[in-house]
This record gives C-alpha cells, structure tokens and sequence, in this order.
C-alpha cells in the first residue's frame, strides 16, 4: 500500500512539472515570435531607410549632374543698353571736302547728318561743326574712318550704361497699362454720373503719366540704338613756302610793300606820340617870344639940331 502510494504522488508531480514545461516553451516561441517579427521590421525599417538614403543621394547626384550641365551650358547675357557719344576734332585742308566724306560715311553705316554749322575766322578760314547720328554697332568703324580724314587734334568718347533706367521705365510702362485698364473696366461697370466723372479725370492723368513714359522709352530706344558723334573741321593755313619755296618777283615787291607800309606805321605812330609834346613846347616859344618883344625899350626920336649937324 505504501509503495502504491508513492507512486501515486510521484505521477502528479511529473505531470505539473511536464505543465511548467510546456508553458516554459510555449512563452518561449511567443517571445521568439516576437522577436522574428520585430526583427523583420527593423530590418524592415532598415531597408525604406537605406532606400531613402539611396533614393537622396541619387536625387542629390541628378541634383548635382544638372547643376553641372547647367555650369556647362552658356550663361545667357541680358542685353546691355549703352548710349555712346563722341566728340572728334579733325584739321584738314578743305573743309568742303572733309565734310562730304564725312556725310558719305555716315550715311554708307545707315546713319545721318543731325545738325551742321559752319562758320569763318579773320582770316578767312572756314570751321564746320556737323552731328552725326549712326547705328550703334558701326560707331567704331565710323570712328576710325572719320579720323582719317585728316589731322587727329583732340578726340573725346563716352559710355554710359542705362540697362537699369531702361528695365525701370518698361516696369513702369506695364503697370500704369494695367492701371489704365481697369479704370476703364470700373468706367464701364460705373452707373452714377459723378463715378464717371470721377474716374474720367482718373483716367486722365494715369493716360497722361503713361504717355510720358513711352516717350521716355522712346527718347532711351533712340539714344541706346543711334550712337551721338560730334566732328569738328578747321582748315589749316597754308604757307607760301608750301606752295613755292624760291620766291619770285611778285613776292620781293609784297615783301617790300610790306615793309614800307609797317616803316610808315611806326613813324605815323611815333609823330603821334610827339605831337601833343611839339604843340606845347611851340605855344611856350610863342608866348616867350611875345613877352620878350613888349619888355624892349623903343629907340628916343631925333631932335632937328642933331639932324642938322649930322648933315653938316
């Protein structure tokens, strides 16, 4: 009975302890479980992150390829607006002359004559001031051809850069446009009488701004696109050993002329200067001399016995 006992008390105790151990594994496979699956989605994770990184630095590298091509493509300039002006002062022998070329360069680079004076000195030498207007890019040729007309005596050139004005005035331009427009739309829309009037005189003055900046524009399209060139000619005395250096019969007798025209002169200037000396002094003589004459006493009259014995 003892030994059945025993054994009886033995097979509840193996079978808790087989329980404990199937709980035991059982928590195990949970917690592996557990740990497969958060494993798989670090890993997860890991891999959208190492994507996105990837994904960046391809983006970064595309970034960078365009970046390159677009410091390898040309750098596209916006044009410049340059009014240019020069001012040339040329000595030639023959004005007229000097000044057809000159016409006829200006005119062979699509330009024209914009103001011409000419004028005479004492000598009757001429001098003609003349305003060329010529297309921007032949000012340089223009330039070189004018100067080689004659003698180079003084040669002045300016630019000025007028992008930035230009750039403003078509801004402007664009704005006060879309603010003449919608005068006109609320014009339209307007039922009272005094809006009407009220946005006539509106729209008045904004026309009247945008009028002068096109003419702003205007006036800057001509100065940037027509370049200013101002050439001045002098004629230059010619000398007569230019001409003929052995002087002849003509020029002895001019030269004797000369001569005797400047003697002259310098004794007419000289009797000039001595005249109001020579007055005075002769005017002191002649009261001098009237004065000496009225002092002298007169010779005593004869008495008839010394007339007598005189005769005797």
């Amino acid at each position: 009975m003892a030994e059945t006992h025993a054994r009886r008390s033995r097979r509840p105790a193996g079978a808790l302890a087989a329980l404990f151990l199937a709980a035991a594994l059982a928590l195990t496979g949970c917690g592996a479980n557990g740990d497969s699956s958060g494993g798989t989605t670090a890993s997860d994770s890991k891999a959208d992150m190492s994507g996105r990184q990837e994904g960046a630095l391809n983006g970064d590298s595309g970034s960078a390829q365009s970046s390159g091509e677009a410091a390898d493509a040309p750098i596209k300039v916006a044009p410049s607006h340059i009014i240019r002006t020069a001012s040339l002062t040329v000595r030639v022998k023959d004005v007229p002359k000097a000044l057809d070329e000159a016409r006829t360069v200006a005119e062979n680079a699509g330009g024209f004559v914009a103001d011409e004076s000419t004028t005479r000195d004492g000598k009757d030498r001429e001098r003609t001031r003349v305003v060329l207007r010529v297309p921007t890019e032949k000012y340089e040729e223009v330039l070189g051809e004018l100067e080689g007309t004659g003698k180079l005596i003084e040669r002045k050139t300016k630019a000025e850069d007028v992008t930035e004005q230009v750039v403003d005035v078509e801004s402007r331009i664009k704005t006060q446009q879309a603010s003449v427009a919608r005068i006109r739309e609320l014009m339209d829309r307007a039922t009272k009488l005094s809006d009407v009037v009220t946005l006539e005189g509106e729209l008045s003055t904004r026309q009247a701004d945008l009028e002068a900046l096109l003419a702003q524009q205007e006036s800057l399209k001509d100065r940037t696109s027509l370049a200013t060139i101002t050439l001045s000619l002098s004629e230059t005395a010619v000398k007569k050993s230019d001409k003929d250096d052995d002087p002849g019969f003509v020029d002895a007798l001019a030269g004797g002329w000369n001569a005797f025209v400047a003697v002259f002169r310098w004794l007419a200037m000289a009797l000039a200067a001595v005249f109001p000396f020579a007055v005075a002094t002769a005017l002191v003589l002649l009261l001098w001399f009237r004065l000496t004459r009225t002092r002298r006493p007169r010779p005593a009259a004869a008495t008839p016995d010394e007339s007598e014995s005189e005769e005797s």
